[in-house]
C-alpha cells in the first residue's frame, strides 16, 4: 500500500531543505525547520518498515499516517501564514498540499481496514458464541434476565 508513498512524500521537502538554513535565519522561521526534520523521520520510519520482513499492522499505519497527515496541516499552516517572512516558495506550499493530500487518502484506507478488521473479529466472536448470545440450544430467552434452561423431562 505505502511503497509508492514513500518516494513521492520526500519530492515536496526536499527542495525546500536544500536552500532552508538561509531562509531559517530569519526570526521565527526556525517551526518549518522543525516540522520538515519531524516529517522527514516520520517517512524514514515508514519506509523502514517497507524494507523489514515484518510489516506494519493496520493499526500501526493508520496511527504513522495520522502522524504525517497532521505534520503536513502543521506545515501548510506555517508556510502560508509566513510565506512572505520567511521567504517560502509556493511551489513549496503546493507540494506539501498535493503530499497531505496523498497522505490523507493513504491514512482513510489505513484506518478503513482498522475497523473492517476489528468488525470482522466481532462477528466472529459472535458466531463463536452461537446463534443466541444468552445461551446454548437448548435455552430460550427469557427477556432482560438472559438465557433461562428448558426443563427436561415429562411436563
Amino acid at each position: 500500500m505505502a511503497s509508492g508513498v514513500i518516494a513521492v512524500l520526500g519530492l515536496a521537502v526536499a527542495p525546500f531543505l536544500m536552500a532552508a538554513p538561509a531562509n531559517a535565519q530569519a526570526s521565527g522561521c526556525e517551526q518549518i525547520q522543525k516540522l520538515l526534520s519531524e516529517r522527514q523521520s516520520i517517512v524514514a520510519r515508514l519506509a523502514a518498515s517497507q524494507k523489514s520482513k515484518q510489516k506494519m499492522t493496520p493499526q500501526e499505519a493508520c496511527s504513522a499516517f495520522g502522524r504525517l497527515a497532521n505534520n503536513g496541516d502543521a506545515a501548510i499552516k506555517f508556510a502560508t501564514a509566513n510565506q512572505d517572512w520567511c521567504q517560502i516558495p509556493p511551489t513549496f506550499i503546493e507540494g506539501m498540499q498535493a503530499d497531505n493530500k496523498k497522505v490523507s487518502g493513504f491514512r482513510a484506507q489505513a484506518c478503513n481496514a482498522v475497523k473492517q478488521q476489528a468488525a470482522m473479529q466481532r462477528r466472529a466472536q459472535q458466531q463463536a458464541q452461537g446463534a443466541n448470545p444468552f445461551g446454548g440450544a437448548d435455552s430460550i430467552t427469557g427477556g432482560v434476565g438472559g438465557g433461562m434452561r428448558v426443563p427436561q423431562g415429562a411436563l
